[in-house]
């Protein structure tokens, strides 16, 4: 019983990783097809290849999510069945619907929620939950928007100058959109893959095949990162839509500043150790690069993002709590 509840959470944990893949594979090339860098399909095969790569760049952020959020002696299979199946309901909700909501904060909120569930309010640890997540959930959308209007200030700088081959510069910036696409999808792999690890990670720990929750095995590294990559091929043209058209018209240039400043962000995220939403950064950087645009931000579509990613991590902690409730009974 106890190999097959270890093997049934892997697979749901990568499960929620392919989903993370084509839930989040919008925020990666919305821009770079909006502004015709690339086609859906070209976008989405760059996007695959280097998440998987950026899968193996660092640990910090799975540490954070394996030490650091939860008591490690409350961390039962049971808590991860639970956390992963409530992640897997809102992102397939907001997938529907054509939100843009983040993954990370499901996860995280779910986790947080089959803790209270199992250990009462004292199972959380506040201090991490705040300054690792809440805090850089706050301030990267509003970082990515200064660093993406900024670097679109430099973009029309160059535009002006070249002013007289309008067309030639434009294709310029394209094809550094291919770069600057590449960058953005090494630092979402980077950032979430490590965020499905830490669960495989508390699971292998949990029954007793790990000595510690900071040891991540190479085959979960190479797993995740497949999975995410699967994930992403398999794309999410609803939010696409909803990024690449709906928060703001994006020229080349748009695009370029966008995908910079969010890549970025990210890297330095991931460096730090900070599970932050690839979606709050991307759609932050859009809004930067957009406001300097001939048609502007549109506010309605920005309003509504934030009441989403302001409702998930709250929502996903209840729904975390009361898919633990309904399988505590069963699963002890």
């Amino acid at each position: 019983m106890t190999s097959v509840l270890l093997v049934l959470i892997i697979a749901i944990a990568l499960f929620f990783v392919f989903i993370n893949g084509f839930h989040d594979t919008a925020n990666v090339v919305a821009t770079t097809i909006s502004t015709r860098a690339l086609s859906p399909y070209q976008a989405i095969i760059i996007a695959a290849i280097f998440n998987f790569i950026g899968a193996f760049f660092g640990t910090g952020v799975a540490t954070t999510i394996s030490k650091g959020l939860l008591d490690a002696s409350l961390v039962t299979h049971t808590v991860l069945l639970s956390a992963l199946i409530a992640a897997i309901i809102w992102n397939l909700l907001t997938w529907y619907f054509g939100i843009p909501s983040s993954s990370s904060h499901a996860l995280i909120g779910a986790l947080a929620g089959a803790g209270i569930a199992t250990g009462g309010a004292h199972a959380v640890n506040y201090h991490t939950l705040v300054q690792k997540v809440i805090v850089p959930m706050v301030l990267s959308p509003l970082l990515a928007f200064f660093l993406a209007l900024s670097i679109m200030i430099i973009g029309i700088i160059f535009l002006q100058k070249n002013n007289s081959k309008p067309r030639k510069t434009n294709n310029f910036i394209r094809e550094l959109q291919v770069l600057s696409t590449s960058l953005l999808s090494f630092s979402h792999g980077s950032n979430d893959a490590q965020k499905n690890m830490s669960i495989i990670v508390m699971a292998l720990f949990s029954f007793g095949l790990l000595p510690s929750v900071t040891i991540i095995p190479t085959w979960v590294t190479v797993v995740c990162g497949l999975a995410l990559a699967l994930g992403t091929v398999s794309g999410g043209m609803k939010i696409i839509k909803t990024l690449s058209t709906r928060v703001a018209k994006l020229r080349p240039v748009n695009g370029f500043s966008a995908e910079l400043s969010s890549g970025l962000l990210i890297i330095g995220a991931s460096h730090m150790g900070l599970p932050v939403s690839t979606t709050q950064a991307v759609s932050g950087s859009i809004m930067g690069a957009g406001y300097m645009g001939s048609s502007g931000v549109n506010w309605l579509v920005v309003r509504q993002m934030v009441v989403a990613w302001s409702l998930t991590l709250p929502s996903c902690i209840l729904v975390g709590a009361l898919v633990y409730k309904a399988l505590h009974p069963i699963l002890g």
